[in-house]
């Protein structure tokens, strides 16, 4: 009897043991409810929220199972922002309001967190239910699970942007390198069809327009009437190569406007190294001109700053306009928010969405 009586104590001890250990999970380490994780904030420095679970793919914020998207049950604000090269980021803080400290405006609020790209932006927002941030009107807002919010009641779309209703909209710019700066004759001539093809044929345009930039497809021409200009597109131009880099933005736009105009130009190739605004000048006409981020079109997704000089280019000018949406997770209840609001989320002001009921 006494040696029975030590078994079940020391099983009744094993099990206490083994549960206070917890155990092993199933869902294993995507089950980390609650604990803190981090991002990278603007100033390059490390933020902490507590708000929620890590997923398995290493998203940081609250998941949509956790909230039903209405207000009340939503926690702390999680800001995400682009780096500090980036047209859209400029872009949103000049018209908001914040973030030039040279001008007495409030900055970013330091828990921000920083995104490297749009697409990057899409992808953390749409995965984090108290999650907000801005990206390009030409974003695929519900492959990224997004919703996109009125600005001061106006939705963003491409007919408000062109009647001036909506204010969040920003140019899409283009600069290429200086005529005779190009590596050969022939890439020149390629290079000056293609911007001509850009902007301003009917199916350059249309291209455009169809990834979400906003054109005027009616008032351009047929490239078959344009095509005599420049008969460098009537070769075989296979082993001539167009670079592109600068603005994340405009990759998409780029991108099938390059791929169509293809089949009409000799089949050239083209390569694209889409960084951000900053080196949209910089990769053509600046220090990164003849370096590993060297490019025969440069973009930005704003308009270039005075000292970023583009008066030695072969071309510049703006190819399409932009607007810059700012975005919830699709569950969110939120449809529109005006300016001081905007301003006081970013700034860190407003740091709960209770404060917006």
């Amino acid at each position: 009897m006494k040696k029975l009586l030590t078994v079940a104590l020391s099983a009744a001890l094993g099990l206490s043991l083994l549960g206070a250990c917890g155990g092993t999970t199933e869902t294993g380490s995507s089950s980390t409810a609650a604990t803190a994780t981090t991002g990278t904030t603007a100033a390059g420095t490390t933020a902490a929220t507590t708000e929620g679970t890590e997923t398995a793919a290493g998203t940081t914020g609250t998941t949509a199972s956790q909230s039903d998207g209405s207000g009340s049950s939503l926690g702390n604000i999680v800001v995400y922002t682009r780096d500090s090269a980036s047209g859209t980021r400029e872009a949103f803080q000049s018209i908001v309001g914040f973030g030039d400290t040279d001008k007495d405006q409030e900055a970013l609020t330091s828990s921000a967190i920083e995104v490297a790209n749009n697409g990057d932006m899409a992808t953390k927002v749409g995965q984090d239910v108290n999650g907000i941030g801005y990206v390009s009107l030409t974003t695929d807002l519900a492959a990224n699970n997004l919703k996109a919010l009125s600005f001061d009641g106006v939705e963003p779309t491409e007919a408000n942007v062109l009647n001036g209703s909506y204010e969040l909209a920003r140019p899409f710019n283009y600069v290429t390198r200086a005529e005779g700066d190009f590596s050969s004759d022939e890439l020149q001539q390629l290079v000056q069809a293609f911007i001509a093809y850009l902007t301003e044929s009917v199916e350059g345009r249309t291209v455009v327009r169809a990834q979400g930039g906003i054109t005027d497809p009616a008032s351009g021409t047929p490239w078959a009437d344009m095509a005599a200009d420049y008969p460098i597109t009537q070769q075989d131009n296979s082993s001539l190569t167009i670079r592109t880099a600068g603005s994340t933005s405009v990759e998409s736009t780029i991108q099938a406007a390059l791929q169509s105009f293809q089949p009409l130009a000799g089949n050239f190739q083209f390569s694209m190294n889409q960084t951000g605004s900053g080196d949209g000048q910089k990769s053509v006409l600046g220090d990164g001109k003849d370096g590993t981020n060297a490019a025969e079109i440069g973009f930005a997704s704003r308009s270039f700053k005075s000292d970023e000089d583009v008066s030695a280019a072969m071309a510049t000018g703006t190819y399409a306009q932009d607007a810059v949406v700012v975005v919830v997770e699709s569950s969110n209840s939120l449809s529109d928010l005006g300016m001081d609001l905007v301003r006081g989320i970013f700034t860190g002001n407003i740091s709960t969405w209770s404060e917006l009921n």
